[in-house]
């Protein structure tokens, strides 16, 4: 960010007053996190005591357009947090003003595909799975909920940055025929998110509702590995309509993917099954296959855990080539077996998502 432009948003937020005492956000010090890229602004608003988040929802807003009417912003995104000690003087009644409303009404179903661990190739599942469903004539998104390690932009060959032609929302970005969004296309490929937890919660919560998805039968959200905020925020603030788990055959994959299977149950999301990524690996030249990472172990532990096998994908290097350079297998070559593995297991996804639409309303999901 420019020294000149950093100062005049820090300028600009002088203005925003805390309601309780009046003081202005910047010398109060709750402005933190300032970034920007090519005109899009992001900033905490850190307000110390969550119980003052209904009080300074309208704050938030305020500082956003009063930042988006400088000249050469794009877009801004302001999010709440609570990092500081809480002030006792600063009371206000608990609760979130969004809570409850939908944050992507357009968007008909939800599919998180997840791994409780990192490296197993659940970024590539995502985007073929979603080029699979396009192929069917289906309307699809995919989000990329990977805030601290965005691939999506790379895989789907997109550069540049969203603009908003209302000044409130964000226009996904487009490419294969599928809509996207990603934290990537805001800030530099290279740049560490170093955020806390209530900062990523913010910022994916902004993915979802401030950007223009119209009319989508099926969103996938590419998740980050894990079983923690993300999975927690996602399961809490958008109906999903089920989960699929991506593993490798390997044990120390499975004990996680296990992980990933019991966290889904307890938060009542329908598992429509597993994934079994880099299932073995043929030779190119004499076809001879090797199970680099042992095999099957992926149907064992599903058949194991009372879940379905969705079906199982090679390691294979036109797969790996094919993301890096932005043109995923299912599209660049759709008459490989590979891209008919992938295209088979987004119809037993999509039937998964049929029937749990047509004869269940949805998870009751209850946090304590």
């Amino acid at each position: 960010m420019s020294a000149q432009l950093e100062q005049k948003v820090l300028e600009t937020l002088k203005t925003i007053k805390d309601p309780a005492n009046g003081t202005d956000i910047v010398s109060a010090g709750m402005v933190v996190g300032l970034q920007s890229k090519d005109g899009h602004i992001a900033f905490t608003i850190d307000i110390g005591d969550p119980k003052r988040a209904k009080d300074f929802e309208p704050v938030r807003k305020a500082a956003e357009q009063a930042v988006h009417a400088l000249d050469g912003v794009l877009s801004v995104t302001a999010v709440l947090t609570a990092e500081r000690p809480a002030q006792p003087q600063q009371q206000a009644p608990r609760g979130n003003p969004q809570a409850g409303l939908p944050l992507m009404p357009g968007v008909k179903s939800i599919v998180a595909v997840s791994s409780a661990k990192g490296g197993v190739g659940k970024s590539t599942t995502s985007v073929n799975i979603a080029l699979a469903l396009a192929g069917k004539g289906l309307k699809v998104g995919l989000l990329d909920a990977d805030i601290y390690g965005p691939s999506i932009p790379r895989m789907l060959g997109i550069t540049g940055q969203p603009v908003s032609h209302d000044g409130k929302r964000l226009e996904p970005m487009e490419n294969h025929g599928i809509k996207c969004m990603s934290i990537g296309f805001l800030v530099e490929e290279d740049t560490a998110m170093i955020w806390r937890g209530p900062m990523v919660m913010g910022a994916l919560e902004q993915l979802m509702r401030d950007v223009n998805w119209g009319e989508l039968d099926i969103l996938v959200v590419d998740m980050p590995p894990g079983t923690g905020d993300i999975q927690l925020t996602m399961a809490q603030k958008v109906p999903l309509t089920g989960s699929v788990i991506v593993s490798t055959p390997q044990d120390v994959a499975l004990l996680d993917t296990r992980k990933g299977l019991s966290m889904f149950r307890k938060v009542e999301i329908p598992v429509f099954g597993i994934v079994e990524n880099m299932s073995y690996f043929a030779c190119p030249h004499c076809g001879e296959r090797t199970d680099v990472f042992s095999h099957g172990g992926a149907r064992k532990t599903a058949e194991a855990q009372g879940a379905d096998f969705l079906g199982e994908i090679p390691l294979d290097i036109k797969i790996r080539v094919t993301s890096d350079e932005g043109h995923p297998i299912v599209t660049q070559e759709p008459d490989s077996e590979h891209a008919k593995a992938y295209r088979d297991i987004a119809d037993k996804v999509w039937f998964k998502v049929m029937a749990q639409m047509n004869g269940n309303k949805g998870p009751n999901i209850v946090f304590d």
